[in-house]
Order: structure tokens, then C-alpha cells, then sequence
């Protein structure tokens, strides 16, 4: 559909090694980044899964030349999110806020439901895959423990990103996928997972970081790089920050 579309002329996914280029007369001006089928290792036990996107326009208007998709991600024009679950919806942003469009079977139609959602400046959720606290650095070790003492965080962790993202930014908090001793540059990709969801956060009022700068001024230099990640309510965020700072000093 996105090739026969008139309106992309590059596609990046997951799914592929290299970049899709659209026949030279059917090319638009867009550049299309995706992950087609995010958490697709929880299908079998109905796990809500989803499909995250970004879209990019083209960097000039010659002929299409290596590196037209490796771009800041402060060039989105528009980006979001469907997932799969107990009912099906789509998030988007097309960089004028944030809106939710609930599917209606009766009709056929996505429905706005959602209208100029915000992410909470606090929440009390933390997410992270907490299997891998021994490969964790210091820092995370540190912040995850904060959350468990005092006026404790609840801790939730899908394993759908989509999922995970969608309920930070509903009900605030902060989504974590660090980089560990096995994935030391991170695991999620840049382009179709990191980049969508930092837009989309940072849209809604939230803020979203590697841990050293902003998701969204990463400039890839691969079509699957990887980066850690740390999204969702901003007073989160950079109390995660503080304590990353703070190791790096000592």
C-alpha cells in the first residue's frame, strides 16, 4: 500500500535489511521508517502488540542517494503508533500535539477518543525489563532501587513496547530499556522505534532521553541502530538524569 501510495519514496523496516525504494514513478516526497509488527513474540499468549512509525520528509529534490533516511529526528513531520489489544486504536502526531483514534467496528472508522492527550509531569509507574538488573549500569541499578523505597513505584513491564509506551503515556512514569553488558549501545532501533515514541512523548509533554542527550537529536549513521532509551513524565526523566549525571561525575 505505501508503495502504490503516490506519496512515499523510501521505506525502512524492521523487517529488512536494507531500504525499499519505490519505483521512480510512483515516488512521493515522504520517507517512511517502521516497524511492522512490534512484541510479535507475544502473539501466542495475546499479549497486546502494535506497529510504530515514522515519517520523514525527503531531504531534497533530486534523485533519491544513500543516506536520504538517516535523519535527526527533530525532522519528523508525523508520527505514532496502532496497537492491538482489548481494543484497536491509533496515536498521532503529526507535530501539533498528540490524539487518540479508536477503532469502531460498527462503522469501519477510527474514532477520536483521545483529543490533545499530555503525559503526566509525575507519574507512579516505573517499566523495565528487571531480568536484566545485573547487566545494568550503576546508575539504573541506583534509580530503580529509589523507586521501590519510600512512597514507592508500582512496577509494570509488558514487553510490547507499544504497550508499555501507551500506558506511560496515559497514566505517566517512565518506560526504561537501558543498555546492558550484552547490548552495551542498546537494543531498541533508532529510526522505527526509539525516534516515533520520543516524538509522540515530547509531543504530549514528556520527555524522552538516551541517557546523554535527547532521543530526538540522535543522527543515525546506520538504518538499524540501536540506542538505550528512557521515556515518558518529564519530572521522571531528569530525576533518572540527576542520577545519571552523578555517576558519570563521581
Amino acid at each position: 500500500m505505501l508503495r502504490s501510495s503516490y506519496a512515499s519514496c523510501l521505506l525502512v523496516s524492521e523487517e529488512n535489511d536494507n531500504e525499499i525504494e519505490v519505483e521512480t514513478e510512483r515516488q512521493g516526497k515522504y520517507i517512511v521508517t517502521f516497524d511492522p509488527l512490534d512484541g510479535s513474540s507475544n502473539i501466542d499468549c495475546l499479549v497486546s502488540i502494535g506497529s510504530i512509525f515514522a515519517i520523514f520528509r525527503k531531504p531534497h529534490d533530486g534523485p533519491l542517494a544513500p543516506g536520504d533516511a538517516l535523519q535527526s529526528g527533530r525532522q519528523i513531520a508525523a508520527a505514532g503508533y496502532a496497537l492491538y489489544g482489548s481494543a484497536t486504536m491509533i496515536v498521532l502526531s503529526t507535530g501539533h500535539g498528540v490524539n487518540g483514534f479508536m477503532l469502531d467496528p460498527s462503522i469501519g472508522e477510527f474514532v477520536l477518543t483521545d483529543a490533545n492527550m499530555k503525559c503526566k509531569p509525575r507519574g507512579k509507574i516505573y517499566s523495565i525489563n528487571e531480568g536484566y538488573e545485573e547487566k545494568w549500569d550503576p546508575a539504573i541499578k541506583e534509580y530503580v532501587k529509589s523507586k521501590k523505597q519510600g512512597k514507592a513505584y508500582g512496577g509494570r513491564y509488558i514487553g510490547s513496547m507499544v504497550a508499555d509506551v501507551h500506558r506511560t503515556l496515559k497514566y505517566g512514569g517512565i518506560f526504561m530499556y537501558p543498555a546492558t553488558a550484552d547490548n552495551p549501545n542498546g537494543k531498541l532501533r533508532v529510526l522505527y522505534e526509539c525516534m516515533p515514541m520520543a516524538f509522540l512523548l515530547e509531543q504530549a509533554g514528556g520527555m524522552a532521553s538516551t541517557g546523554e542527550k535527547p532521543v530526538l537529536d540522535i543522527m543515525p549513521r546506520k538504518l538499524h541502530e540501536r540506542s538505550p532509551i528512557y521515556l515518558g513524565s518529564k519530572d521522571d526523566v531528569e530525576d533518572l538524569l540527576e542520577v545519571i549525571a552523578k555517576h558519570k561525575a563521581a
